[in-house]
Order: C-alpha cells, then structure tokens, then sequence
C-alpha cells in the first residue's frame, strides 16, 4: 500500500511538472510572438482528478482551457457566450485539435459558438493560471485574441455547451475573469 501510495504522488509531481515546463514554452513563445498585450494571474483550488486532466492538457500545449477570443465592435460591445457546464457568461474558445495554431483554434471555437467570423488584430491578454491540489501545482497559459466582428451571434455549439451568445456594452455580474475584462476594454476604448 505504501509504495502504491508513493508511485501515485510520484507521478503526479512528474506530470504537474512537465505541465509548468511547457506552460513556460508556451508562454515565453507567445510573449515573442506579440506585443502589446495585458497580462494576467488567476489561482484555482481543483480536485485531484481535475487538476491531473488539467495539468494533461496544459503538458499537451501549455494551454489548459485552448485559446479564446476578444471580439468587439466597433461601439465597444463585447462578445459573450452562455457556457451551461460554467453557469457563466464567458469568452467563446476551447481547445486545439491536433496541431492547430492557438489563433486558428480561437477562429474556430467563435464561429462554432457564436455563428460569425472575425479579424484577428494579435494577442489582447495572456493569462497565466495556477491550479493548485493538495501539496501539489502547476500552471498554464490562456491565450486570449483580440478581433474585431459584426453582425449578430447565433449559439450554434456542435458540443452542446454553449445556450446563448450575445454582445454586451456592460458585462453581466456573472462573467468569467469580469475584472480582468474590464481592464482589457478599458485599454482598449
């Protein structure tokens, strides 16, 4: 029982490890591939079978939660899409498939949840997120891509997650990292 005990925190330690060496890849790949960017930090308390799929995730990439997108019209009003599972308001994205770029991947997730297209003008935020389980941790990135769209969003999610996409001039109460939103638009207007 105790070296199975040992085994399983060895591994843990192992993939959490290799989960921040690739964030900080990624990381310092991103920050030389733009500029002018907000940066960001986010702490999360997971359980332990949530923090081993994340820190799966982020050894794949460095991203846990794929790349998102900023996308805004021209009178300030951002983009939001219902997420169900997160009962919140939240930036439409998701994970890579395969080997695609993070921006394709946040091109992608907009149009299959929001129903429009948009151009991309760079990165608008890089998040760096910390999860923590017990004794152990690891962090990964959240790229965040600005764009500029039009026209109006339609939730046409082929997984079924997302209800409702809508732009808002003020951000509901119930949206995901609101301040740090607020901050981008801010800068942004």
């Amino acid at each position: 029982p105790t070296v199975t005990a040992m085994t399983t925190v060895d591994e843990l330690w192992y993939l959490a490890d290799e989960a921040s060496q690739q964030a900080e890849q990624t990381y310092h790949r991103l920050s030389r591939e733009h500029e002018e960017y907000l940066e960001f930090e986010t702490t999360k308390r997971v359980s332990r079978e949530r923090f081993r799929t994340v820190a799966g995730r982020i050894q794949e990439n460095g991203a846990p939660y794929g790349a998102h997108t900023l996308a805004y019209r021209e009178t300030g009003e951002l983009l939001l899409v219902r997420h169900d599972a997160v009962g919140r308001w939240v930036l439409p994205g998701g994970e890579t498939d395969g080997d695609e770029s993070f921006r394709a991947a946040a091109e992608r997730e907009l149009r299959e949840e929001a129903g429009i297209g948009a151009t991309y003008r760079g990165l608008g935020m890089l998040g760096r997120v910390t999860f923590y389980s017990g004794d152990h941790s690891t962090w990964g990135v959240l790229p965040l891509f600005e764009a500029w769209a039009s026209g109006e969003p339609t939730a046409a999610d082929p997984d079924g997650e997302i209800s409702e996409a809508a732009w808002f001039d003020e951000l509901p109460p119930d949206t995901r990292d609101r301040e740090q939103l607020r901050r981008w638009r801010d800068r942004r207007l």
